[in-house]
């Protein structure tokens, strides 16, 4: 099988997990797949150095979108009708994941990727950090200390009584 063929079915296999990924760091499903093409491009120019294509191109995904993060800080501020927080849904589920994406949002990119990835995606801590290059041990304490702070990001967002169920499989 040739390079471009190989990759192709990379594409094919990985296109939604990557999709899935992508759109909850960026939350914006426009962005998500804006992302997952930037890492799919730049995987594709390494493809022959490539040991472990998955977790290359989630390490490039999450690099990407934390640079795209940084570079939009000061000058966009994304409103979405769902942030406006007046407008509800008639579903509480759906309520409860809008606040806890909202809290999500608000921690810091790396914690963000870090919950994404164990919580989202049931990444091991071993294979996260991989992705992210750097130690199990550190991967543990920042997933610790981003679920205590979501937790009180939830109580103060008046979801005290059910940030328990919001974070449900969350530690």
């Amino acid at each position: 099988m040739s390079d471009d063929e190989t990759f192709r079915d990379f594409v094919t296999r990985q296109w939604e997990p990557l999709s899935r990924t992508a759109y909850l760091l960026t939350r914006d499903r426009a962005l998500a797949e804006d992302l997952v093409q930037s890492a799919l491009e730049k995987t594709h120019r390494h493809w022959r150095r490539v040991d472990a294509p998955e977790v290359y191109t989630r390490r490039v995904m999450i690099n990407t979108a934390i640079s795209w993060r940084r570079r939009r800080r000061w000058t966009e501020v994304p409103l979405l009708p769902t942030d406006e927080g007046g407008q509800s849904d008639p579903y509480g589920q759906a309520d409860n994941r809008q606040v806890l994406l909202r809290a999500l949002r608000s921690l810091p990119p790396r914690t963000q990727a870090i919950l994404v990835l164990r919580y989202f995606e049931d990444r091991s801590e071993a294979e996260i950090a991989q992705v992210l290059g750097c130690s199990a041990g550190s991967v543990k304490s920042q997933a610790s200390r981003g679920i205590a702070r979501l937790r009180e990001l939830l109580r103060q967002e008046g979801a005290g009584n059910t940030s328990t169920s919001l974070l449900g499989g969350l530690a």
